[in-house]
Order: C-alpha cells, then structure tokens, then sequence
C-alpha cells in the first residue's frame, strides 16, 4: 500500500506541472510587457499609462476565470442517485448482469434518468456505486462521477464540467483577448526593433519574444474558443461531440438542444450582467436537464414536467423532459400515454 499511496502523490504532483507553466509564461508575460515595454522602451507616458490599464484590466479577467476553472470543485451526483440499502446488497450479490439491469431500472423509475448506454441498459458506475445522472460520466483522473463532464483538462488540472463550464469558456475568452491586446500594443515596438529603429537593449529579446509567444498561444486558444461556444450554440459536451447521446429510442446527437439562445442560457444563465464574469449563473442542477422545445398545450406541459421533478422558467416556453413511458417516431414526433390518452409531441428539427 506504501509504494501505491507514494505513486499516487506522484501522479498527483505531476499534473500540477501544466498549471505551473502556464502560471510562469503568465509571470514572465507580465514582466516583459510592464517592465520592459511600458518602463523601458515607451516614451509617452500618456501611452504607457493607457496601456498599462488596459492589460491589467484583461490580465485581471484572465486570471480570476482561469483560476475559478482550477479551483472549482466538479459537481458530483447526489446521494439519490446512489442505490439504497436493500437495492444494494441485492445488486452486490446478483451475478447474473440481467438482473443487476433489472434492479438498477426499479431504482431508476424515481429518478429523472433518460439516457442509456449504447446497449440500452441503465448507466451505473461501479467505482462511485452511483446511477449515472443525464450527461455524467466517470473521470478516471479525478476518480469521480462529474455531472455534465465535458473533458479533464490539464492545463487546469481539473474536470471541466457543469460546476465550472461557463469559468473554462471565460477563460479561453478572455485569454485570447489578452493574447491580442499584447500583440496588439507591441507590434509597432516589435517592428523597431526588428527594422534596427531602436537601438539593441536587454529589452529587445523580451518584445521580440513576448510577440512570438502572445501569437502563437493566440492561434491555438482562440481555435479552442472557437470549437467551445460551437458547442455552447448546440448545447453539447465534448464528449457527446464525439458520441452521441443514447436515449431509449437511440442516439440523438441534438437531443439536449432547445435552441441557439436557450441553450447559451443553460451555461451562462438568463441574465445578460451576469455572462462576462466568472461567476456561476448556470441554469438547472446539473442532475436532469430539458431535452427540444416542444408545441403542446402549457397546462399539459407543466404537468408532465411536474411529474418528472422540473419546471419551465418565467417567460421561457414550457419545456419537456423525456420520460420512460415516451416513444419517438420516425418523423420527430413524440407520443406519451397518460391515463389511456395518446399525447402527440412535436419536436423541433435541428441539423
């Protein structure tokens, strides 16, 4: 047990080496743009000054969203998605994995669960003995069930998931933004001291540099921005960019998506002053989540969104969410029985 327990802190204090890195390029970048730019080799101090509050003011966005992604910790599913007790021994006993499904679906039918493995049988995790939530999957690095995980990222040294989604897309967002503001006010000092228009100082391989690398981290972040708010604008997780979700009627690569503007509302939440700043304003509890706008009557719609433990918002369209008893057709119509009646549902097509 020593020499795993030692290999673990290892492990653990290598994935801290990204975060280092990226914290010292951070450090340097600092030092070569307010020492060696703004002290050094600008003249004007009306231009130094407006410089200086402008990078500062980025650098601070930066770094307070790339730390709330860090620091955040990852949403994990609550105990009622844990089996009970008698459920429990009775699964731990059972060998027969038919009858591990068949006791996994009798705990489910109370839960808002509406995704399947690729198999058809309820998603379970062995290692955290939890029923997976909609949209949670397992982190083998974080050694946890995280709720709407996206991916485990190492240059944050955490799993980017429902807690801290908005913090990682903020972070990319206003990274790029300080990769352009330093291009942006060296290029013409960049310039002179490429053309020999200002005389060699030990300032010159600081700005040459700090271009160089302010570009190029440029480049690569703002086409992970750009592949992130995609996937906002669809409401998908990298992982369900790569494989679809699974309902009881298949995979449905749209099946979370309500529409370009709810579905940024899921991450960034309805309030416009709230979007910029790395504060949680996410919508829903990260356990179940709506799936399509639909056309039904509203009375309708708020009982059967009653009955799966979730409600519209105010001034939203009433949602609806999957539930067991719900078969989709060929042409993306839904129909539900509810005491002996059949509910026709429309949804709406996404491409």
């Amino acid at each position: 047990m020593a020499p795993s327990h030692a290999l673990r802190c290892c492990k653990r204090a290598l994935n801290w080496v990204p975060v280092l890195f990226i914290n010292l390029v951070v450090g340097w970048s600092y030092y070569a743009y307010v020492v060696e730019l703004c002290v050094y080799t600008i003249p004007n101090n009306a231009e130094r000054i407006s410089y200086l509050v402008i990078f500062h003011i980025f650098l601070a966005m930066f770094i307070w969203a790339y730390w709330k992604t860090i620091w955040s910790k990852p949403a994990n599913p609550s105990k009622a998605f844990s089996l009970p007790r008698a459920e429990k021994e009775l699964y731990e006993r059972e060998e027969r994995a038919e009858a591990q499904q068949e006791i996994l679906k009798k705990v489910a039918r109370n839960l808002p669960v509406y995704t399947r493995t690729t198999g058809g049988a309820i998603r379970y995790c062995d290692f955290c003995q939890v029923i997976k939530p909609d949209r949670c999957h397992h982190c083998s690095t974080c050694e946890m069930c995280v709720l709407k995980m996206d991916h485990h990222c190492p240059w944050v040294n955490n799993c980017v998931g429902f807690s801290n989604y908005k913090y990682f897309v903020l972070f990319l967002s206003y990274a790029s933004l300080y990769c352009v503001v330093i291009c942006a006010t060296v290029i013409q000092y960049f310039i002179k001291f490429w053309t020999k228009q200002l005389p060699d100082t030990h300032a010159k391989f600081h700005i040459l540099f700090l271009f160089f690398v302010a570009a190029l981290f440029f480049i690569s972040i703002v086409s992970l921005l750009g592949y992130h708010l995609w996937l906002v604008g669809k409401n998908r997780t990298t992982i369900e960019a790569f494989r679809a979700p699974f309902f009881t009627n298949g995979p449905d690569k749209n099946g979370f998506s309500l529409g370009f503007s709810r579905n940024v509302a899921e991450v960034f939440g309805d309030q416009a002053k709230y979007w910029f700043f790395p504060v949680f304003s996410s919508q829903g509890d990260g356990h179940s989540f709506v799936t399509r706008l639909v056309q039904i009557d509203p009375e309708q719609a708020n009982s059967v969104l009653q009955q799966n433990g979730k409600g519209p918002a105010d001034g939203e369209a009433n949602p609806h969410v999957l539930s067991n008893n719900v078969q989709h057709t060929e042409d993306g119509s839904k129909e539900k029985m509810n005491g002996g009646q059949t509910v026709s549902v429309t949804i709406e097509k996404e491409q």
